[in-house]
């Protein structure tokens, strides 16, 4: 019970510090240290896979995001903040037209959605249902993690290129 109550009273105080900070990076670093705090209290509600999910996600991947981005982040003009929108809007124009397009590719071949859904069980290991159950769930979060791999590597070209 000492536990729960520490756990608790610990995810209060640093998200408090998450919503609270002055500074951007330190926000990041208090939304990790929820995001950890949070994994701990699933695993100690026995939803190992939640807690699994959570860690690689928002503890790992979003926190490194974040602090990357805040890292590379100058101050700019007004004008400045314009021009990068509208170069911004040039490069994904697109991009509506072709979430369009997947979905009628999606519904003009009617692939099917019924995927099946984990029934909670205290005998389920984890890596027979992250491969064999929720397999979809992994190539998800494989997109996720080059989407956020791919962002950082643009910052950083975009960062080098403005120097």
């Amino acid at each position: 019970m000492i536990i729960h109550i520490t756990l608790l009273l610990l995810m209060f105080l640093s998200s408090l510090w998450t919503v609270l900070a002055k500074r951007l990076i330190e926000s990041a670093i208090g939304l990790g240290l929820t995001s950890v705090i949070l994994t701990t209290i699933m695993f100690q509600l026995d939803t190992q896979l939640a807690g699994v999910f959570e860690l690689i996600v928002c503890s790992g991947l979003i926190s490194v995001v974040f602090v990357t981005t805040i890292g590379l982040t100058n101050p700019v003009t007004y004008e400045e903040s314009i021009k990068r929108g509208l170069d911004r809007f040039k490069r994904f124009v697109w991009l509506p037209i072709v979430l369009l397009l997947v979905e009628v590719f999606l519904f003009s071949f009617k692939i099917p959605f019924d995927f099946p859904i984990a029934q909670p069980d205290r005998e389920t290991n984890v890596k027979n249902l992250l491969w064999n159950v929720r397999h979809l769930d992994l190539f998800g979060q494989l997109i996720l993690l080059f989407i956020g791999v791919f962002g950082v590597i643009s910052l950083f070209k975009e960062k080098s290129k403005s120097e």
